[in-house]
């Protein structure tokens, strides 16, 4: 049974694997210009607009930043700034009152432990106020180049169980099971190509399926999908 068992669950990898890397070539063509959405200029103001992301559209973000950043443009004037000051600002993001709170803590731990610089690991990024490892992988991945995880939010969620990618609902699942399957030069750039995929075509409500790059390799669709050129 065991034997059985785990030829099963390599079947199941190999065909993963055979459909992501068609995944991967078609949205590669469909986006060859994959970046993270959210406007920033350095390591610390990315880390500081995506920490503000949560639960909130990247869109509204980039609106609020600029502000942000333009009174307390690094590590050390956010840490001096007054908690009202900067609820004050970013109050249209929602959870303003957290959100401030922990990006002035973050960027207090900044300057005391990191002379004002963003670290460049995953357990460093961690132990910072507001920062889990989602945050983590957008800051290593998009800023410092390196690929330490698969960034995994609503559209990547979604998408990956659509396309049969994954069976989990569970970010930190997911995360893993695209790690298994997609060659770590790809971790970055998939995310961000899932993600504009997710709001050009393959959208929650009304999903463009007639126009869809990945209509052929999807499962859902795939046995009544024309061919994909």
């Amino acid at each position: 049974m065991a034997r059985k068992a785990s030829s099963s669950c390599d079947s199941l990898l190999a065909e993963r694997r055979a459909r992501v890397r068609k995944v991967v070539r078609r949205l590669r063509k469909e986006f060859p210009e994959a970046r993270c959405a959210l406007h920033h200029e350095s390591a610390f103001q990315l880390l500081v607009a995506t920490i503000l992301s949560a639960q909130c559209t990247d869109e509204r973000v980039n609106r609020t930043t600029p502000e942000l950043f333009r009174r307390w443009p690094d590590a050390d004037a956010l840490a001096r700034a007054s908690q009202q000051a900067v609820e004050r600002v970013i109050r249209p993001l929602g959870f303003f009152r957290s959100k401030a709170k922990n990006i002035r803590l973050m960027a207090r731990q900044l300057v005391q432990r990191h002379g004002g610089d963003v670290p460049d690991t995953m357990e460093e990024l961690v132990a910072l106020p507001g920062v889990g490892r989602k945050t983590a992988s957008v800051v290593l991945g998009t800023w410092f180049g390196i690929p330490s995880g698969i960034v995994v939010d609503t559209h990547v969620r979604r998408i990956s169980r659509l396309l049969g990618l994954t069976e989990s609902t569970r970010p930190d699942v997911i995360e893993r099971d695209l790690m298994a399957i997609l060659p770590k030069r790809e971790w970055i750039e998939f995310s961000h190509r899932l993600i504009l995929h997710g709001r050009k075509t393959c959208i929650a409500r009304r999903p463009k399926c007639p126009e869809c790059v990945l209509l052929s390799v999807c499962p859902r669709v795939g046995l009544e999908a024309p061919p994909a050129s």
